[in-house]
């Protein structure tokens, strides 16, 4: 009779399992620099807080923004002596059209000498030459603007990589100051996104079976809540144990708060 009773208790009491979990913020980042540089600028303000569009760290792009101005005029001229070249080709095509038609007629004619033909044949390969000239000259200096607006991306692109600002998140650790030389790849500071939370789990094997249909209580209180997200491989801390997530609406005041959690 009492072993009946202990083996009809057993499963009650794995599905009354209780555990204790942290409400966590729903995504910790590491951000790293993506560009090279020395730190000038760090908002020690802003750590600990929830930032709106602001920035929180500035690497150094002085020299960034001297070479994007440079390389802006340098485009315009680049243009510029397109514009002209293009205007110079036009005018060649002219010419050449002239010189050929010239030398197809004195050619034909049997009173014109041969120096008069071989003139007229030299100065039309001489205005084709020119053309084509003028016409490669056109191609090189597209070319050089593809290149020079090319550079242009780079560069404000390598600008905006140097502030790093952050836009409804929550800056929970900065890992540089100001002076420092940071490569990419180097830590620049830890942000959490706030606008979800979750609890985190660690479940015996005997608790998986119909996780996902079981029913969460918070703090002895039925919830709508269920167990979003199950590992399959047992946890790398907690080697007996397989990690779970369970995904909350964002708590109005303050994280961290300590939780009753059950699956029944």
């Amino acid at each position: 009779m009492w072993k009946s009773l202990i083996v009809l208790l057993i499963p009650a009491l794995l599905a009354a399992k209780v555990h204790y979990a942290k409400v966590e913020p729903y995504e910790t980042i590491t951000l790293k620099a993506a560009a090279s540089g020395q730190i000038v600028d760090v908002n020690l303000d802003a750590e600990g807080t929830r930032v709106k569009n602001s920035r929180v760290i500035h690497i150094d792009d002085k020299l960034n923004r001297i070479d994007l101005n440079d390389t802006k005029e340098s485009l315009v001229l680049l243009e510029q002596m397109l514009g002209i070249n293009q205007e110079i080709a036009d005018s060649l095509a002219e010419t050449v059209k002239r010189q050929e038609g010239y030398y197809h007629r004195i050619s034909k004619l049997a009173t014109a000498s041969k120096t008069q033909k071989d003139n007229a044949y030299s100065a039309f390969a001489s205005a084709k030459t020119q053309y084509l000239g003028t016409k490669e000259k056109i191609v090189s200096l597209k070319k050089q603007i593809l290149d020079m607006r090319y550079k242009i991306d780079m560069l404000k692109d390598t600008i905006a990589k140097k502030s790093i600002v952050l836009h409804d998140r929550y800056l929970d650790k900065l890992l540089v100051k100001e002076g420092e030389y940071v490569a990419p790849g180097s830590p620049l500071a830890r942000i959490n996104n706030m606008t979800q939370a979750k609890l985190v789990l660690f479940l015996e094997p005997e608790e998986l079976p119909g996780i996902k249909q079981k029913h969460v209580f918070l703090n002895d209180k039925a919830t709508t809540y269920h167990v979003n997200k199950v590992w399959h491989v047992t946890d790398e801390k907690y080697i007996s144990s397989y990690r779970a997530e369970i995904y909350l609406s964002a708590p109005k005041a303050y994280f961290s708060k300590l939780m009753k959690v059950e699956l029944k």
